[in-house]
């Protein structure tokens, strides 16, 4: 795939429907704006998946495949397909990247134990909500196992830190929202063609999530993220922590929003109680290179503490919790 996205920036000029569209791109074409190479690969990719060009086919994932002969066959699917590509350079990618739940198991575990009772699940952006799912995923790391033994998906990233206390995570209601809801089944292929063809545990781990999902269902909304937000923080969740989640999300939401999601928060933090907490965790883009930035808010208290850093695909997890406890679990006791 970076054989793929080399040729296209060196040799795709403005003439046809394709080109003319990347080279008249009015935003931020790269992965912190509009990802268009991910949604151009991703509209490439889903051309093999249905079965749509055999002959792009006959070159795709193919390591060997010498540069002169995979660029002849995209050349092609870009004058043949140029309708069905476009569709797809105007769709928001959606990677539903389930290894992110290595650091929301890692998370949830040790946030149990901190205030010692049952989770409420809110997933911001949940997509096809398969991170919406990730106390039915199992993490296996310095040779322990947090999650149910035979789960569907089991994730082993790199680690470095200290485990959590080990036990069965108790979530007793969840619920995610996005502006596009993916449905299991009926997107399945829309789903699977953003990840790289090249990249077959992903494949795997993708396709076990979305068998699990269409048999699960968890419930995900069809709307604005902070509205919906606010509908859910305004509802009591007594005896449980409120978690409201989002992995690399934020980012896409215009400044106006991020501040009224913030907003909403800490009105609602401002009504917790050991008794029914509220928590906020985030895994997002900060400014660096080196993956993502992984921090959670618990109300009462309501200081925002560094975790540590995660891999943007879960490849790596570097745990960092802080040493006292937390404001929320400390005045429960």
């Amino acid at each position: 795939m970076a054989r793929l996205l080399g040729l296209l920036a060196e040799r795709l000029g403005p003439d046809g429907a394709v080109g003319a569209r990347l080279h008249a791109w009015p935003g931020d074409m790269s992965a912190r704006g509009d990802a268009v190479p991910l949604r151009l690969a991703a509209g490439l990719n889903a051309l093999v998946i249905e079965g749509r060009d055999a002959g792009l086919a006959a070159v795709w994932g193919g390591q060997a495949t010498a540069d002169a002969a995979l660029w002849a066959a995209v050349a092609a699917a870009l004058d043949r397909h140029g309708d069905f590509l476009l569709d797809w350079l105007n769709r928001a990618p959606q990677t539903n990247e389930v290894a992110r739940s290595a650091a929301l198991i890692v998370a949830a575990h040790w946030l149990a134990a901190e205030v010692k009772l049952p989770l409420v699940l809110s997933e911001l952006g949940a997509s096809a909500g398969l991170n919406l799912l990730f106390d039915h995923w199992r993490l296996e790391v310095a040779g322990v196992g947090l999650g149910p033994a035979g789960a569907p998906v089991v994730l082993r990233p790199a680690w470095d830190g200290p485990l959590p206390p080990a036990g069965r995570l108790s979530v007793i209601a969840r619920a995610g929202v996005d502006l596009h809801p993916r449905d299991p089944v009926a997107d399945r292929t829309a789903l699977t063609a953003y990840v790289w063809a090249d990249q077959s545990a992903r494949l795997a781990r993708l396709s076990a999530a979305l068998d699990a999902a269409a048999r699960l269902r968890p419930p995900v909304a069809r709307g604005d993220a902070i509205d919906w937000l606010g509908e859910r923080l305004a509802t009591p969740r007594p005896g449980a922590v409120h978690l409201i989640y989002h992995t690399v999300f934020w980012q896409y939401l215009p400044e106006a929003a991020r501040a009224r999601g913030a907003a909403l928060l800490a009105r609602a933090g401002a009504r917790a109680t050991p008794q029914a907490p509220l928590a906020h965790l985030e895994m997002e883009a900060d400014g660096t290179r080196n993956g993502a930035a992984l921090h959670l808010t618990l109300w009462p208290g309501g200081e925002r503490q560094s975790l540590g850093r995660a891999d943007f695909h879960g490849r790596w997890l570097r745990w960092r919790p802080p040493a006292a406890p937390l404001a929320a679990a400390a005045g429960g006791r």
